[in-house]
């Protein structure tokens, strides 16, 4: 297809290659005086406008600045950078528009602008020429910004990595180029690009499960993955990380932000990194320290197609890619940061700025600027930006950070916003799968469930909810709580409080979650009472201070058996609730394997042991509690999958035309006893147990119970069926519900994980731990008092870890001891020692699990789906069940 003349392209700025082997190039600048395109050649390479440009020399009397107004194409040489610089003088304004056909262009041809105008920042005008400016449309990047005086607009020094100077002062005439990143062109045009790409899974909504997760963080320290795979693109797209993914049962990948970065100026001059990529440098660009060191020695377009690859990876094997974005602010920070792109091209058009003092920028972020999407030509620049990712990337869905601030007009929130709109009618955005982070910093910047259709939405109410009830009060030792029967009903059936704003909006617009990347961990949570950020540099005044945590009577790691068997049930009870809540449920990665951060809840500067997800556990030949809970947490999920019930988009409870809730005859209510709740029941804080029947024309129903007091109890389920527990949050610690007043302790555990024998098998030194594992079961299982060898010393890539000091609960330590089982060597040492030793192992497994124990059910049976129901005594087909304490449980009824 032939590329349409230059003029075609006036309302969309960007580099477009044309067949005469050029580039038309368009750059919007609403204020400037001058723009000019500048293109970066090695100069032991034969300049491509060698006939054209005029070449630049040093004169004392003129500047570099007025020497480049006289003429239309001139370059420099500049022998410190061993580059050549040419400079191509565009043409403009043209409805804030500037533009110049470059006569020839390539595929990896670094470029980017320079930007003449008023120097006035006490109006807020900030135009430099000397600053080398990326292209806001490059789809390429290379480099990075060094903490030094050229990088900043306004004349500065850098003393002791911190910048002195005022933004308000006069002009900076240092060159920023060399200490600023610069933008690539990327050749898109090829006709087949698209050829061969995998059906996207276009996942319903009422069948999505999310898991949240960082590229380099989830496959950093994976040991499945050969040295130069880790941390990267390639990394997540390897058959065994997606196996693993496959096998827990997500079906929808939310990264954590991939575009291109920057630091910070206040983590730059504190010597730190932003790792969470919540600090945008570039909109079409990928992120290039995510690729391979071979991709990035290859260039701009090998980083890209390693993310295309990915993409396409994922979508073989049946997982949508939801991107986390960051249109609310960018790297450049306040009026103070440094000058790379936005800043320089026009200031006044791309931040908002405050009404009283235009010198000063609103910040509704946190992070010192605020785009201004009252701007039309703002809200062209994201959906343009967001197309991009969709249709040549191959992106399914997007998670908006700060929502609340892109939807702000005159500094106030309106679900009417242009930009909502915008994506709303966008054939191709409208389709995908939108949410929004419903907060902001800003004025009444709490707006959960007011963005409408078709946006989801996180659900911080279920996430506080679900914690007060699971750990606050729990912790707490009360007798009542702080959490209604009504407030925990609203969230368990979609939050229809929040989300029924518009007519055939549903459940589904409820994120539900108990942790994301921002906060503690899901183990944290149960670990630690307070925040411990002393790591971040701020003296532990950063991250929030309302965690809703509980620490069981211990800050930090313990080796008490009991506090670490009711953090772990804690921490299923919260799973449990997230996944048999109707809405959208949205999990962290490493969540289901009790990935820890030491407390810390906003690790977003630590790129480090600290935040990568630690696999060390899956080396250890027995089942260790991580495995338990992967195991345990996979067969929830598998479960939700597999339940019509969930797979709908209605609420559980209706709305009538005047606002009023009405009973549903999707639901019914039901108290230990079996009676129903009336009314004063419905906000008595004591009521802490109930049984919630879900009800179905075509599948079985099922019982949610909750048990939430702190011991057993007796619940009389609905007489007109029969049931059996399909789930339950005490089977992590092989406790089960039982009959006749009875829990029933699971005994007869395996050791060996299936996760051993099938998530690591690419690894040589897994497969032979593996090997020795099942050799040391079988001469178990025969009787054979010779305990099989296991190697002492650690495989290599575990000792190259750097162990953190505090995870006491790491694989094969006291946070959770395998309990011995009779048949090892332990139980065994001398036989006539053998059944005392029995007897002293049941009295401690009592002892330690009265209501929770340290024992999970076997990993085939996690596999089958198939829990056996115990036998009992009652012949009268009793409906009573007596639950474990502190547990959700799942029942399903029998057919007859």
């Amino acid at each position: 297809m032939r590329n349409p003349p230059l003029h075609r392209y006036a309302t969309r700025p960007g580099l477009y290659f044309t067949d005469d082997g050029g580039a038309d190039v368009v750059v919007r600048s609403e204020t400037a005086d001058q723009v000019w395109l500048c293109v970066l050649e090695p100069i032991d390479k034969p300049s491509a406008f060698f006939q054209d440009a005029i070449r630049l020399f040093s004169d004392p009397n003129t500047s570099f600045i007025q020497q480049i107004h006289e003429f239309p194409v001139c370059t420099r040489i500049l022998e410190h950078l061993y580059l050549r610089e040419t400079l191509f003088r565009m043409t403009g304004p043209n409805y804030g528009l500037w533009y110049v056909h470059l006569p020839k262009a390539w595929d990896g041809m670094q470029y980017g602008y320079r930007v003449d105008g008023a120097w006035d920042p006490k109006h807020g005008v900030r135009f430099n020429p000397y600053k080398f400016l990326l292209d806001p449309y490059g789809k390429g990047i290379e480099g990075s910004m060094n903490l030094d005086p050229a990088a900043f607009s306004y004349q500065c020094a850098v003393q002791d990595r911190k910048v002195i100077g005022s933004a308000y002062g006069a002009m900076s005439t240092i060159d920023s180029l060399g200490h600023v990143p610069v933008s690539v062109a990327i050749d898109d045009r090829d006709v087949h690009k698209h050829e061969g790409d995998p059906d996207h899974p276009h996942v319903p909504w009422r069948k999505t499960v999310i898991y949240e997760m960082h590229v380099k963080g989830f496959t950093a320290n994976a040991p499945w993955l050969p040295e130069e795979l880790r941390g990267t693109y390639a990394g997540l797209a390897h058959p065994i990380t997606l196996a693993y993914l496959q096998n827990l049962g997500v079906t929808s990948i939310e990264l954590l932000p991939i575009q291109a970065k920057q630091d910070e100026l206040f983590l730059q001059e504190h010597g730190r990194k932003n790792y969470w990529g919540y600090s945008t440098l570039s909109y079409f660009s990928p992120e290039p320290t995510y690729a391979t060191k071979a991709a990035q020695e290859k260039g701009a377009t090998a980083v890209r197609q390693e993310v295309i690859d990915m993409v396409r990876a994922l979508h073989e094997a049946g997982f949508e890619v939801i991107m986390d974005v960051v249109y609310n602010h960018t790297c450049e920070g306040g009026v103070e940061g440094p000058t790379v792109c936005w800043r320089g091209l026009d200031d006044l058009a791309y931040y908002r700025h405050q009404k009283s003092n235009a010198g000063r920028l609103e910040d509704t972020t946190g992070c010192g600027n605020t785009f201004d999407f009252t701007n039309t030509h703002v809200v062209t620049f994201a959906v343009d930006s967001l197309r991009y990712w969709a249709k040549r990337i191959g992106i399914d869905g997007f998670r908006f950070d700060l929502g609340v601030t892109l939807a702000r007009l005159n500094g106030e929130f309106t679900q009417h916003h242009p930009f909502l709109y915008a994506l709303r009618s966008d054939l191709l955005l409208g389709n995908l799968k939108l949410i929004m982070e419903p907060w902001d910093l800003g004025n009444l910047g709490w707006r959960t469930g007011q963005f409408g259709i078709p946006f989801a939405e996180w659900n911080d109410r279920f996430r506080d909810t679900a914690r007060t009830f699971w750990l606050e009060d729990v912790d707490g030792s009360m007798d009542y709580g702080r959490t209604s029967l009504q407030e925990m009903a609203t969230r368990l059936c979609g939050s229809a409080d929040l989300y029924a704003t518009d007519p055939g909006r549903g459940a589904t617009a409820s994120i539900n979650f108990v942790s994301c990347h921002d906060g503690f961990t899901l183990t944290d949570l149960t670990r630690y009472r307070s925040k411990h950020n002393e790591a971040n540099g701020e003296h532990n005044n950063d991250g929030s201070s309302n965690n809703h945590s509980a620490n069981f009577g211990v800050e930090g790691v313990t080796t008490e058996p009991e506090i670490i068997a009711a953090r772990e049930q804690a921490a299923m009870n919260l799973t449990g609730m997230l996944l048999l809540s109707l809405g959208t449920p949205m999990m962290l990665a490493g969540d289901e394997f009790r990935n820890t951060q030491d407390g810390n809840n906003n690790a977003y500067c630590q790129d480090n042991e600290l935040t990568w997800l630690n696999w060390d556990w899956l080396y250890s030949p027995q089942k260790t509690r991580e495995m338990r809970r992967l195991e345990t947490v996979s067969h929830l999920v598998s479960l939700r999958k597999s339940l019509d019930l969930y797979h709908h988009e209605d609420f559980f409870t209706r709305l009538t035309q005047l606002g009023l809730l009405k009973p549903s005859s999707r639901v019914k209510w039901f108290l230990p006893d079996g009676s129903s709740p009336v009314e004063r029941d419905w906000f008595d804080l004591g009521i802490r147990s109930f049984t919630m029947r879900l009800l179905s024309n075509t599948e079985v129903d099922v019982c949610i119970v909750v048990n939430g007091v702190a011991e057993n109890r007796d619940f009389h389920l609905p007489s007109d069926s029969t049931w059996i527990p399909k789930w339950c949050s005490a089977e992590v610690n092989g406790l089960w519900p039982g009959q006749n007043g009875h829990i029933i302790a699971d005994h007869d555990v395996e050791d060996i994980s299936v996760w051993m024998q099938h998530v690591q098998n690419a690894d040589e030194t897994v497969r032979r731990l593996a090997e020795e594992a099942r050799a040391k079961a079988a001469a178990t299982a025969q009787g054979n008092n010779d305990e099989a060898t296991v190697p002492s010393s650690q495989p290599r890539s575990v000792q190259s870890h750097t162990t953190r000091t505090s995870d006491e609960e790491s694989t094969q330590t006291a946070e959770f001891p395998v309990t011995k089982k009779t048949g090892t060597a332990a139980a065994k040492k001398d036989a006539s020692q053998d059944q005392d030793q029995k007897l002293l192992e049941t009295e401690q497994l009592l002892r330690v699990t009265e209501a929770l124990n340290a024992v999970g059910r076997s990993s085939a049976e996690i596999v089958n789906n198939d829990k056996p129901v115990a036998a009992t005594d009652s012949s009268d087909g009793s409906n009573v069940w007596t639950m474990p304490s502190l547990s959700i449980t799942l029942m399903k009824q029998v057919q007859n």
